[in-house]
C-alpha cells in the first residue's frame, strides 16, 4: 500500500477542514466511486470478475453494487480524488495522472496496472530543432495546469500557459506551439501532426481511499478486502491452470521447468488395482498456475521432458 503525500500548495485547503460532517448512516456506509469514461469498462469488468455485480439504476450514476453496506456513484476520475480528499466518498478507482495533477493526500491501496497512458509534451514536427522544443517565447495549452506549469519551470522554458477545456491535440499549430495531454500508443498525436517531446509521468487506473476511511477500522477491513478480491482477480489474469500426465521417470524434470507459484500440485496416476497405484505409481498428474506469458516456450519444453496430455485452462482468480 503506497500513500501518495506530496507537499502541498498553500492555496490548497486540508481535507481535515473542508470534510463535511457525516450522518450516522453515512459513516457505517461505504462510499464508492466509479470513474466515468474511458477507466469504466475496466473498473466494471474487473468487479464483475471479483464476483462484485454492478447493476445501473434508474438515477443513472447511482448505480447498485452486489456489496451489503456499499453505495456507489458514477463521477468524473478528477471528482472521485476531490471527493476523496473532502471525505464524501471513502475510496474509488481513478488515474494517478489527476492524483499528481490534484496534489491530492488520498491513499493509493491497488494499483490495477489497467488503462496506462502517459502524459507527455508534444508538438508539431515542424517547429522541432532536433526533435527539440525550439528556445524562444512559447504557447503550452493543456487540460492540467499544475502539472504543465511544473514541467515548464522545470525545464526552464519561457512559455504562457493556456488552458484547453478537452480536444488539446487541435491546438497546434495555430493556437498553441506546443501541448501536455494524456497519451496511449501516441495515435492521435500523430495523426494531428505531433511528435512526443517529453513524458513527464506514467499512469493507470488505481484505486484510492480517503485518510479518514483508512483511518476507520471497519472501512478500512472492508477497503483491503476489496483490494484483495480484485488483487486475486489481476494476479489470475496473468496465469492460466497447466496439468501434465507425467511418466515417473521424467517427474523430476518436468517440475523442474514449471514456474508455478510456489509448488505443483502432484497426484499419482491410477496403473491397475488401488494398492499398485499407491505404492508404486507409474506416472503422475502434475498440476500447476503458470505465467500465461511463458506458455509459448513452456508447452514444448514440457513435451520434450516427458510430459504427456497436457490441460490449459483459465483461472477466475488466484489468492496467494
Amino acid at each position: 500500500m503506497t500513500t501518495l503525500n506530496a507537499p502541498r500548495s498553500q492555496n490548497r485547503p486540508s481535507s481535515t477542514t473542508n470534510a463535511r460532517p457525516a450522518s450516522p448512516d453515512a459513516q457505517a456506509t461505504l462510499h464508492v466511486g466509479i470513474p466515468k469514461g474511458r477507466m469504466y469498462e475496466g473498473v466494471v469488468a474487473l468487479l464483475a470478475e471479483a464476483g462484485i455485480r454492478l447493476s445501473a439504476s434508474a438515477r443513472g450514476y447511482r448505480p447498485t453494487l452486489s456489496l451489503p453496506g456499499v453505495e456507489a456513484k458514477i463521477l468524473k476520475p478528477q471528482n472521485i480524488i476531490e471527493m476523496l480528499e473532502i471525505g464524501s466518498r471513502d475510496v474509488g478507482f481513478a488515474g494517478a495522472d489527476w492524483v499528481a495533477e490534484l496534489n491530492a493526500d488520498v491513499v493509493e491501496v491497488l494499483d490495477t496496472g489497467l488503462d496506462r497512458v502517459r502524459v507527455v509534451a508534444a508538438a508539431p514536427r515542424q517547429i522541432l530543432e532536433d526533435g527539440r522544443l525550439p528556445r524562444r517565447p512559447l504557447v503550452v495549452a493543456s487540460e492540467m495546469e499544475r502539472l504543465t506549469r511544473q514541467w515548464i519551470a522545470t525545464r526552464d522554458l519561457d512559455a504562457r500557459f493556456v488552458r484547453s477545456y478537452g480536444a488539446t491535440e487541435v491546438f497546434p499549430p495555430e493556437d498553441a506551439d506546443c501541448i501536455v495531454d494524456i497519451a496511449a500508443s501516441g495515435a492521435t498525436l500523430a495523426a494531428n501532426g505531433l511528435e512526443i517531446v517529453d513524458e513527464l509521468l506514467s499512469s493507470s487506473t488505481r484505486l484510492y481511499a480517503s485518510r479518514a476511511a483508512m483511518a476507520d477500522d471497519a472501512k478500512r477491513a472492508t477497503i483491503n478486502d476489496l483490494a484483495l478480491l480484485l488483487s486475486s482477480v489481476l494476479e489470475a489474469r496473468k496465469r492460466i491452470m497447466l496439468e501434465v500426465n507425467v511418466p515417473a521417470e521424467n517427474l523430476d524434470a518436468v517440475v523442474a521447468i514449471l514456474p508455478c507459484m510456489r509448488q505443483p500440485t502432484i497426484s499419482p496416476l491410477h496403473a491397475g488395482t488401488c494398492s499398485q497405484s499407491l505404492s508404486q505409481p507409474r506416472a503422475f498428474a502434475v498440476k500447476a498456475a503458470v505465467p500465461r506469458d511463458r506458455l509459448p516456450r513452456l508447452i514444448p519444453a514440457i513435451k520434450q521432458a516427458g510430459g504427456t496430455d497436457l490441460v490449459i485452462s483459465p483461472i477466475a482468480q488466484v489468492v496467494p
